[in-house]
């Protein structure tokens, strides 16, 4: 049976604080096989990511790769982590005046040594997961998602296993990491004080610490049917099409 409950007793995260220790303090006894779902927020400020930007535009432009899309004031980019999202993962809310806080430098990184800490720490074989909030295309609202994870299986690869009809699936591969940020956001909320929540009954998700992380759910460019915005698409094809035009 899956259950899923908020962490309470997380206090206020500052640069240098022992988050494993903290965590490990406030969650109780834990099971083998519990899966962590940790705000990405309470990680960055921990690693000291809250940064000086009187301009939160020139934050976000130094943290991006590649424009995908813009419209009015919003810009779709992707970041030095590979995701693509708005305003590339800068937050100015509940930050001090004048200043931003960017994404974990290395959420993968971030969350294996949390796994690692927390499992020595609590005698359990468990995963963590490290969840951002992010938009959807073609649907309106936002969900969490995972951007760091270790020790679980972030894809549930079903291809060439069958359905309740005998069918043999083909292109059916769970984003299992997504849904357990995004099941355990519903207990954590978005203002609420809550930044950890345990998700108990998916052991069978819970592995070593060098399965892929997180970064393995970015999709390649080679994959990627969308990769660019209306505007965007519109002024490469000008442009290839007016040097075509020139030669």
């Amino acid at each position: 049976m899956l259950s899923i409950w908020a962490v309470e007793g997380i206090p206020e995260i500052v640069a240098g604080d022992d988050l494993a220790a903290i965590i490990g303090d406030a969650v109780g006894e834990l099971q083998d096989g519990d899966i962590l779902a940790i705000t990405s927020k309470i990680v960055s400020k921990a690693e000291g990511r809250l940064v000086r930007a009187d301009d939160r535009e020139d934050a976000i432009t130094a943290e991006t790769v590649r424009v995908v899309a813009t419209r009015g004031a919003t810009r779709i980019v992707e970041n030095k982590l590979g995701l693509v999202l708005a305003a590339a993962g800068v937050d100015a809310s509940n930050t001090p005046e004048g200043f931003v806080l960017l994404l974990p430098e290395d959420p993968d990184a971030s969350a294996r040594a949390l796994a690692s800490a927390l499992r020595e720490r609590l005698g359990v074989r468990l995963g963590v997961v490290i969840t951002d909030t992010l938009g959807r295309p073609w649907r309106e609202g936002q969900a969490d998602a995972a951007i760091g994870a270790a020790g679980i299986l972030v894809l549930d690869d079903l291809r060439g296993s069958t359905d309740a009809n005998g069918r043999v699936l083909e292109a059916t591969v769970g984003a299992t990491a997504d849904e357990i940020a995004s099941a355990a956001d519903l207990v954590k909320g978005k203002s609420g004080g809550l930044p950890v929540a345990v998700v108990r009954g998916l052991g069978h998700l819970v592995g070593d610490l060098d399965l892929p992380g997180a970064r393995s759910l970015v999709r390649s460019s080679e994959n990627d049917m969308f990769r660019l915005g209306t505007r965007e698409a519109w002024d490469e094809g000008y442009r290839a099409g007016l040097h075509a035009a020139q030669q």
